[in-house]
């Protein structure tokens, strides 16, 4: 076993050793350098893109991303079939081998292969864009990423859905376009509806004059629905895009203090509570 041992040249082992660590070493900078100035050149690209004012942003976002992750892909193939080669490994051999094992997957994994399909296609169709709100897959929430596998969803209240392309079977997007603002207000049977009328539309003239993000109305339609307990008036406005909650908060928060000014009541649950005497017990 000594001699066994004392036949092993051990300084070119070492030598061969440090010689593949070094040049490892080299590729995996090389790599993040590569990484890092790709990752600039597709920012600068796509920066120019944004100042053209015929580009839309949310779109040059989502292929920005794309384009960065396709990239990190192609770059990781790539240093691993280097790697692979630093070890002598057949490297032709492994992208045949690769491929044929992608295949078997394909058949296999049909879910993967519906979610490029998907992703694709919602890309191809600009469906939504980085920076919609949508809803999609029982999820509220403005678009962070579109990829080919995954969309990821950002909630209202911060939770980051990653929601499989194949299970978008249907998609609303509220980004398209102006947004409509509804506000219903419900008064007394005992005030006077025509009054109130009045009042509400002098509040939507002051709103209109005051808010730049209204594009039409408010205007004030009239009574909506006759409730158990009110008499329903509706109101609506046409708003900037995203901008439709802010604007019901206003209209609401200016009817409350128009009707409390006017002594408008806005009616409210009432209880009632009926109190039995209790019975004379038997002598």
């Amino acid at each position: 076993m000594i001699d066994l041992l004392a036949k092993i040249h051990w300084e070119d082992i070492l030598k061969n050793t440090g010689f593949i660590i070094l040049k490892i070493i080299v590729i995996l900078i090389v790599f993040w350098i590569a990484k890092k100035v790709g990752e600039r050149f597709i920012d600068h690209t796509f920066t120019k893109v944004k100042g053209k004012k015929a580009a839309s942003i949310g779109r040059v976002h989502t292929l920005e991303r794309l384009t960065k992750n396709i990239f990190s892909y192609v770059l990781s193939f790539i240093l691993i079939v280097i790697l692979f080669g630093i070890f002598h490994f057949d490297v032709s051999a492994l992208i045949a081998g690769a491929g044929i094992v992608g295949l078997a997957i394909g058949f296999g994994a049909q879910g993967l292969v519906s979610d490029v399909v998907t992703g694709f296609f919602l890309l191809l169709e600009r469906q939504m864009d980085v920076g919609d709100y949508v809803t999609l897959a029982g999820y509220d929430g403005v678009v962070e990423e579109i990829g080919l596998k995954t969309t990821q969803l950002r909630g209202f209240d911060g939770t980051l859905h990653f929601v499989p392309n194949r299970e978008i079977s249907s998609l609303s997007n509220h980004s398209r376009g102006n947004m409509r603002a509804l506000v219903d207000i419900g008064i007394s049977y005992d005030e006077n509806v025509d009054n109130a009328l009045g009042v509400l539309q002098a509040i939507c003239k002051r709103i209109k004059e005051e808010n730049e993000l209204i594009i039409e109305g408010p205007d004030v339609l009239g009574v909506q629905t006759l409730g158990s307990s009110d008499v329903v008036i509706r109101i609506i406005a046409q708003t900037v895009n995203g901008e439709q909650f802010g604007v019901e908060r206003e209209i609401r928060k200016a009817i409350k203090e128009a009707f409390d000014e006017h002594n408008i009541e806005i009616p409210y649950p009432h209880q009632v509570y009926v109190h039995k005497k209790e019975q004379e017990r038997d002598a």
